[in-house]
């Protein structure tokens, strides 16, 4: 199976790549803010660089357009593009770089600093703390949060119609241990890049399949590479897969009445109701955790599962209650199955070496 459209974008590195057409010069709105000297101050967007990153970017600038007139005078916006150490680090796993945070923390800086006034995430990067100084008040509405499930011959739909000893590629522990639990002789490399260098990968026969969220993939219009899209059942998604996550400085009305604007709150309660299970479990990339909540019939209906990074272990919760109590049914989740696995699960894991939680060799 040929990714000819995801290929075709894997050399896309420059924010303009995902500008919207220029538009015509004209008059500033008196709405929007002004320096002394009588030019745009812009609300300074930061981002990653990833396709995906400023795909989310974009679509962030296009709802703060959408809400606020103002906004689509030249100059009213600013994408600041900047790196991160998980983007330039691509030979080590994320456990080996230190976990969560890597896809963060530049971004952080900037923003205490004022050199941007908001910071546009994926959800299931941001840790479970936030900086000082800084709040997350916003989630654009979710995407599918299902994983893709993509094979080099694009006939093999689901992880256990796969022969012994295939190769899977991918940089989450959650995922591995999830395969290795349907099928312990597959095999797991640790998998990194942007999309577009992983269909490649795939493509040039270095794995036999991989797994991407299809949310991502939607988001840049590549969801045809996707062989399937599995269920629950098959493979729970990542605390926050699917969300998007607007950060600002608490001190900041301006930048907090654009993007409170945005809030999606079901997408908020359903993210908060996640993320507080994964605070009690004090979850790392060192440890396989997966959390998802939907609201259903004016419910919220959580369900998380932790595991051994082989799959031989697993613990799975499931639980319902009102909207309002989101969030401590997250965190009692998280504390239902840490009873359930006891000291000595989490104090194997902190035991492990990363060579033996990986179990993998970089791809």
């Amino acid at each position: 199976m040929k990714f000819t459209f995801a290929l075709s974008l894997a050399f896309i590195g420059n924010v303009a790549a995902f500008a919207p057409a220029a538009t015509n010069s004209r008059t500033v709105s008196s709405a929007l803010f002004m320096a002394e000297n009588g030019e745009i101050t812009p609300l300074r967007i930061g981002t990653r660089g990833s396709p995906l990153a400023l795909a989310q970017a974009y679509e962030t600038r296009r709802r703060l357009i959408e809400n606020f007139p103002e906004l689509e005078e030249d100059g009213a916006i600013e994408i600041c593009v900047m790196k991160t150490q998980g983007d330039m680090i691509l030979d080590k796993s994320l456990m080996e770089l230190g976990g969560k945070g890597l896809f963060t923390k530049e971004l952080d800086t900037a923003l205490l600093g004022n050199e941007v006034d908001i910071c546009v995430h994926s959800m299931k990067d941001v840790p479970t703390w936030l900086p000082d100084g800084t709040v997350l008040p916003c989630n654009l509405p979710r995407e599918d949060t299902n994983d893709a499930f993509i094979t080099a011959n694009g006939e093999i739909k689901r992880i256990a119609d796969l022969p012994d000893g295939s190769v899977i590629g991918t940089a989450s522990l959650r995922r591995q241990a999830q395969i290795l639990a349907q099928n312990p002789t597959l095999k797991c490399v640790n998998f990194r890049g942007n999309v577009q260098t992983r269909l490649r990968k795939l493509d040039d026969g270095v794995v036999d399949a991989t797994l991407l969220a299809i949310a991502g993939l939607k988001r840049m219009e590549m969801q045809d590479c996707a062989t399937s899209v599995l269920e629950w059942d098959e493979m729970l998604p990542a605390v926050a897969q699917g969300a998007i996550g607007i950060q600002c400085r608490s001190d900041d009305e301006r930048s907090l009445k654009y993007i409170d604007a945005l809030n999606c709150m079901d997408t908020h309660v359903c993210v908060n109701c996640e993320r507080a299970f994964l605070e009690a479990l004090d979850g790392n990339c060192k440890t396989p955790i997966a959390g998802q909540a939907r609201i259903i019939d004016g419910k919220i209906v959580f369900r998380g599962l932790i595991a051994m990074p082989d799959g031989s272990l697993k613990y799975e919760t499931e639980a319902t209650g009102e909207i309002a109590d989101a969030v401590e049914i997250g965190r009692k989740a998280g504390e239902e199955l840490k009873a359930q696995a006891g000291e000595k699960f989490f104090e194997m894991m902190v035991e492990m070496s990363p060579q033996q939680v990986l179990g993998q060799i970089t791809k």
